[in-house]
């Protein structure tokens, strides 16, 4: 079969889901779609997308599955209902950020002829709407090329389980990043350097990409989020320097849902 007329069922729907699954159904692909909350569904509806009632529903005529979820809590709870569902000959893509160990677990309950590409993704909402992600890849992703080109560049990492190692490896440098730009402009402060000053210099040096981050508009990483990609390192490797980075980020509920370029203050 022609790859472009793949039958696609998008799981989750969320801030990063919802434009992924946007491009999906614009690029003329028959597209089914489930989120938790069903309401987030309603613009996709409108424009053509199959609302189904389950996630079992949701795949069980499809040739590709995505899926983009919150935490490995998530995937699990969903891996429950869908993968009972899930014909031989389907290709499950998981776009989350959940880890190898969880990656592991889900490949191992497979059905037969079904297969799993962990494909985590690095860009925010913007990129997700303009299809300029970066994917990291695990595992053979000929068969659905098109459907990734779609969502950006895949960089291939290896065998299952590689791409979603490599994601806690960049999102973690990112992460931490951050936090010390936060770190640099409350040292300035205290020696009465103007922020502007400091963050215009950083970003002149070495640090130039995490100055862009933690002040970029137009994205959503919640810090509730961050936090969770920074423990599932830290579950994985005696990391110190981001032990304490996961302290920051969650000693402030407040913060909790707001872009992480709020730990600058």
């Amino acid at each position: 079969m022609d790859n472009t007329t793949q039958k696609i069922a998008f799981i989750g729907l969320g801030s990063m889901g919802l434009p992924m699954a946007r491009r999906l159904l614009d690029a003329g692909h028959p597209l089914t779609v489930w989120n938790r909350t069903a309401a987030k569904a309603d613009a996709l509806v409108a424009d053509g997308a199959v609302r189904a009632a389950t996630p079992a529903e949701a795949v069980r005529d499809a040739d590709v599955v995505l899926t983009m979820l919150a935490d490995p809590a998530a995937a699990l709870a969903v891996a429950d209902e869908l993968i009972p569902a899930l014909r031989p000959g389907t290709h499950w893509i998981d776009t989350s950020t959940i880890g190898p160990d969880t990656v592991r677990a889900l490949a191992a309950r497979l059905p037969e002829g079904v297969t799993l590409i962990d494909a985590p993704v690095m860009g925010s909402v913007d990129r997700a709407a303009a299809g300029e992600l970066i994917i990291l890849a695990g595992g053979d992703t000929a068969p659905v090329a098109a459907v990734l080109d779609l969502l950006g560049a895949t960089t291939p990492c290896g065998g299952p389980g590689t791409g979603a190692a490599l994601k806690l490896v960049l999102i973690n440098a990112v992460i931490g990043g951050v936090a010390l730009i936060g770190e640099a402009l409350a040292l300035a402060g205290s020696l009465g350097l103007p922020r502007e000053l400091a963050l215009r210099t950083l970003a002149t040096g070495p640090l130039a990409g995490a100055v862009g981050r933690a002040t970029a508009t137009g994205v959503h990483f919640p810090v509730a989020l961050a936090a969770k990609d920074v423990a599932l390192a830290t579950a994985t490797a005696k990391l110190p320097v981001l032990e304490a980075v996961h302290t920051a980020l969650t000693a402030d509920p407040a913060l909790l849902h707001r872009d992480l370029a709020a730990v600058i203050g």
